[in-house]
């Protein structure tokens, strides 16, 4: 994506007026496993309405929440100060890599059944009645 295309889009990663904002006004806290970068505001006058510190993340590519990891989320939330590295427990054994959320895309799950697999069901068995209102 060129210049012009950073200039105007959004959904791609941050635009450039973001992310002069964020380097003039925030301060980098962390970046997470994906490249996703958050900061938080230097200034205590920057706040939300609630009067908490701003916090917010420039993801690296697509805007999509679900790149945001549960520890990250946590923070970005104020469910906790300290930075996630302070508050992780040691990976599981069954914790698995993440993987971007495929609903819309050609990966996206489709169910037996489904129209773009052709619209094709199991013939129901006999151990279904319908509903009458005269019954």
């Amino acid at each position: 994506m060129g210049i012009l295309g950073k200039i105007f889009t959004w959904w791609d990663g941050a635009t450039i007026g973001t992310l002069l904002w964020s380097s003039r006004n925030g301060e980098h806290v962390g970046t997470d496993a994906q490249g996703n970068k958050y900061y938080r505001s230097k200034s205590d006058k920057i706040t939300t309405t609630e009067g908490y510190e701003r916090r917010w993340v420039i993801y690296a590519g697509n805007n999509d929440a679900s790149n945001v990891p549960g520890e990250w989320h946590g923070w970005l939330h104020h469910s906790y100060d300290g930075v996630p590295e302070s508050h992780l427990p040691p990976p599981r054994i069954w914790e698995v890599d993440y993987t971007p959320n495929a609903t819309g895309t050609n990966g996206a799950y489709l169910p037996q059944g489904a129209l773009d697999r052709g619209g094709k069901r199991a013939r129901a068995t006999g151990d279904y009645e319908a509903w009458s209102p005269d019954a």
